[in-house]
């Protein structure tokens, strides 16, 4: 390449607005761009002639022709010497427009297809709190057979629509709700609410986690707290662990209705015996800060006898 065209060339890259920067965006190459321009300046050409006038080298000209000709933008209209003329730009661009909106719906619908086929092992990282909800509502639009949840009432509010959508196409649903007005999640014989532990208290934190488990096969759970974090996976053994986690929750919150008494006599409010054992003091302090009666009821057993 010369020195002139080299310099051209950078110029090109730098002025977005220039036709032959354009038309490279298109498929052309810079030969053929150029050459196309020429032909629209001045037409019937001879190669020589284009060569010439564009400062190509003549070889490479020839080539850019037979580029042409083949995408449809120019024209023989002689022989000895071949002479050459532009299509018109409309009708060009036209073919070129119909041709990328055709490929891109077709390459649309075969990834689509290849997106479908997750691999099982792998745990997909999801950030921020657009890119968890849009997660979290395509799931429930895939479900088939059941839905189960674990989340505040603040949480589920923004998902309400499309888990009566599921209902509605015979999903089943299971709550286990932090939070007290629940009705917004009655959405008939197919929808069950479990407070969580009986009575729905936000405990520990664990109220901003929301943990989603569907028809067996897919699992996600995020942090919508001050961080906003997520996962989501099809692996079998971290799909049955969220599975568990929310079965069990099932299984206190029907004990916690029917022994209340009995189990908060034993271990204390909101299982505070049990709760300080292992929460962290991050989860103590917001133990504390949820339910004022179990931090009185914790200082008070701190005190010294006497």
């Amino acid at each position: 390449m010369s020195k002139s065209v080299a310099a051209k060339s950078a110029a090109r890259r730098r002025n977005s607005a220039d036709p032959i920067h354009d038309l490279q965006r298109l498929g052309f190459s810079e030969y053929e761009a150029s050459a196309y321009i020429s032909l629209l300046r001045a037409s019937p050409a001879t190669a020589y002639e284009i060569s010439k006038r564009c400062s190509l080298p003549r070889a490479n000209t020839y080539g850019a022709l037979e580029g042409l000709a083949k995408k449809g933008a120019v024209q023989p209209i002689s022989e000895n010497p071949a002479r050459y003329v532009p299509v018109d730009p409309s009708l060009l661009l036209r073919h070129i427009s119909n041709d990328v909106s055709s490929t891109c719906s077709r390459l649309e619908a075969s990834l689509d297809k290849l997106e479908a086929s997750d691999s099982p092992d792998v745990v997909w990282s999801i950030e921020g709190e657009e890119r968890i909800r849009e997660k979290i509502d395509e799931l429930i639009d895939g479900a088939r057979e059941h839905i189960w949840i674990k989340a505040s009432t603040d949480i589920l509010r923004e998902h309400a629509g499309r888990m009566k959508k599921a209902a509605a196409r015979g999903v089943k649903l299971i709550f286990v709700v932090f939070g007290e007005d629940v009705g917004f999640l009655r959405f008939g014989a197919r929808s069950k609410i479990y407070m969580h532990e009986g009575n729905g208290f936000r405990v520990g934190g664990a109220d901003n986690l929301f943990t989603l488990a569907i028809d067996y096969r897919v699992a996600l759970t995020a942090n919508l707290g001050e961080t906003l974090t997520g996962a989501y996976t099809t692996n079998s053994a971290v799909v049955r662990m969220a599975e568990t986690l929310i079965r069990h929750d099932i299984y206190m919150a029907e004990m916690m209705s029917e022994f209340g008494p009995q189990i908060e006599k034993r271990f204390g409010k909101a299982l505070v015996d049990l709760r300080r054992q292992l929460f962290s003091p991050q989860q103590m302090a917001l133990l504390r800060a949820n339910m004022p009666e179990v931090g009185a009821a914790l200082a008070a057993r701190s005190k010294p006898a006497g």
